[in-house]
């Protein structure tokens, strides 16, 4: 089991939750220990909380999601990360997603370090069989991809979001498939093939939809649908992928139906608020938003005569405490080390009714947009029962703050900070002392590792490098930011002072042979590159041209940051002998034919040998 020391156990003791925690655990063993549940976690990505029926959305019916929600337990306000990676990382973890290594959603940044330990790894080690389907995004190279991270099943893609959602390449366990159809129906299909495999074993199962983050493709059925509501498209391809995880979901149940419904724990959750302006039930806010409306999402809990239909849980819980509710529900051994780190607490009380709301322990959710923001400022908002308050810029003194009473305002209409300034002192005060137990400086060390004992091929793609001297001069990446999502490449880089950089950390030495892919119009062939890693130095030429066209795509709303080209030129440079270290690599261009310059999309370097 992997550990840190990080944490103080001391500070952690005297909190109400753990002093609760441990006499509910032990009031819990009698029946904990007698079942191990199946755990089917479903996760949809930048679906918000008013994209459901159930909340009053006047456009959108999700019969499916609120015939589940009836049958078991809805949470009233139940807060994850405003953006993708880090309310993954908490999910998985149990921890705040900073104290994870996460601070970003892509670049590297939304990795969670080798050395957590994950609800897949628990489970795994007490018997569990585990499987991941749909988006990652929190890491894509071993030990950080899913099947380093304790699940024995992969099925989908790490990155931050997909390109191709109808008859999508992807992956299987780091070797590639090509899924059929539309992905959330192929994704729901191998969902269905696991939980109905014939095993004793019991499972977990964590499907996470990739919808409806964008792109704005969906298939027409579904579109129709929408056809004369008013809509703007973005709201119309929404609910229409919406509806299509609705029929997905409804699968899924059915499939459970026919064979261990009664033995499953079954959750519902989304990863952050809606990403576009549309019915989100009266909050302020979307995704990214340090409002109501970027973190209040829906939790939904199905477990049968455990959890009593129609449970409505009122005080705030967050991902952070999925972790260990779902360890106690299942009888599954947190060990010590790990369990002085989490920074969630079990929910069990609360949906068996062994304990009343108002005998609940108050607590504080914190929520910080570290790297979302320009460097030293702040982005960050703490959420109690009663208060919301927020704060934004290059100072965290009191006079910044806002203050919303969630109670009397949900819409939070009216800042009241200057009518409470007792309050704001006393939030702002436990956000910064929560803060300053997070190493900060570590989050900017993001290394690629090469040399895992289960792969021979380790790429670095283009949006994983850092260019210098900066996005814009000379050199960026493709897409309509300067961030470097998910898939992007590197474009316009026509000056031969600006150059991409990966920092990789050779885990095994050895021979590695290094290949990169390019396009170039016909004017840029003999153009000269160089590759150095560390001090270690190869030149070469581009010897032909190569400039294939995008590929067409079926979007409703087209964007930059969502496109591929149809193929690569692949350029192999040479074989390296590298011992166990860290090493920077960069390519560099000697000389330039032409003035369009080099499209790079990513480096690979393949293990041929032992270092001599």
């Amino acid at each position: 089991m992997h550990k840190q020391s990080a944490f103080n156990f001391a500070n952690f003791v005297r909190t109400p939750f753990a002093i609760a925690g441990a006499a509910l655990l032990l009031s819990n063993l009698c029946w904990a220990a007698t079942k191990h549940p199946n755990v089917l976690i479903v996760m949809t990505d930048d679906q918000g909380y008013g994209d459901l029926s159930l909340h009053g959305n006047p456009h959108l019916q999700t019969p499916n999601l609120d015939d589940f929600a009836r049958s078991g337990a809805q949470f009233e306000r139940f807060f994850v990360s405003p953006v993708c990676a880090p309310t993954r990382a908490s999910l998985l973890t149990g921890r705040d997603h900073l104290r994870t290594g996460v601070s970003g959603v892509t670049r590297g940044f939304e990795n969670v370090r080798p050395e957590e330990v994950t609800i897949a790894e628990l489970f795994r080690d007490a018997g569990y069989r585990t499987a991941c389907f749909g988006k990652w995004h929190n890491g894509r190279h071993m030990p950080m991809h899913p099947n380093g991270q304790g699940f024995e099943t992969f099925i989908g893609f790490c990155a931050g979001h997909w390109n191709t959602y109808f008859d999508p390449p992807l992956e299987h366990n780091g070797e590639e498939i090509q899924g059929q159809g539309y992905i959330t129906d192929f994704l729901t299909d191998e969902a269905i093939k696991f939980i109905q495999t014939d095993d004793d074993e019991p499972w977990l199962c964590y499907v996470a939809y990739n919808t409806p983050h964008s792109p704005w493709r969906v298939p027409d059925e579904y579109w129709n649908r929408f056809n004369k509501m008013g809509l703007d498209t973005k709201a119309q391809c929404a609910y229409a992928m919406v509806a299509n995880i609705d029929d997905n979901f409804g699968r899924l149940i059915a499939a459970l139906d026919e064979t261990s419904a009664d033995e499953t724990i079954v959750l519902f959750l989304t990863d952050n608020g809606a990403n576009s302006d549309r019915f989100n039930a009266g909050m302020k806010g979307r995704k990214a938003s340090i409002d109501e409306g970027g973190s209040r999402v829906p939790l939904l809990v199905r477990y049968p005569d455990v959890i009593s239909s129609g449970t409505m849980v009122e005080p705030i819980a967050s991902h952070l405490d999925l972790l260990p509710t779902l360890a106690e529900f299942c009888s599954v051994e947190v060990p010590e080390e790990v369990r002085e780190r989490l920074n969630g607490t079990s929910l069990v009380p609360l949906l068996t009714d062994s304990t009343s709301p108002s005998e609940w322990p108050s607590r504080t959710i914190f929520t910080d947009m570290y790297r979302m923001t320009r460097p030293k400022h702040f982005r960050a908002a703490v959420r109690t029962n009663q208060w919301r308050a927020t704060i934004q810029g290059a100072s965290a003194d009191s006079q910044h703050w806002k203050l919303y009473d969630m109670v009397s305002d949900p819409g939070q209409q009216k800042n009241v900070a200057a009518f409470h300034p007792e309050v704001v002192t006393q939030l702002r005060e436990s956000y910064l002392k929560w803060r300053s137990t997070i190493d900060l400086d570590s989050l900017d060390d993001v290394r690629i590792p090469v040399g895992h004992p289960s792969r021979n091929a380790f790429r670095l793609p283009a949006n994983e490098a850092f260019l210098i001297p900066d996005v814009g001069e000379g050199i960026r990446y493709t897409g309509d930011t300067s961030a470097g999502y998910a898939n992007s490449w590197i474009t316009d880089w026509t000056n031969t002072d600006a150059y991409p950089e990966w920092t990789i950390e050779v885990t095994e030495a050895g021979r590695y042979s290094i290949s990169l892919e390019y396009t170039c119009p016909l004017e840029s062939v003999g153009s000269q590159l160089r590759i150095e890693i560390g001090d270690q130095t190869t030149a070469v030429n581009i010897p032909k041209a190569f400039d294939p066209p995008l590929v067409p795509k079926p979007d409703y709303l087209y964007s930059t940051n969502y496109q591929d080209k149809s193929s690569w030129a692949t350029l192999e440079i040479d074989e390296y002998d590298l011992e166990a270290g860290v090493y920077p690599i960069r390519v560099k261009i000697n000389s330039l034919a032409g003035e369009k310059g080099i499209d790079l999309g990513s480096l690979t370097l393949i293990r041929s040998g032992n270092s001599n």
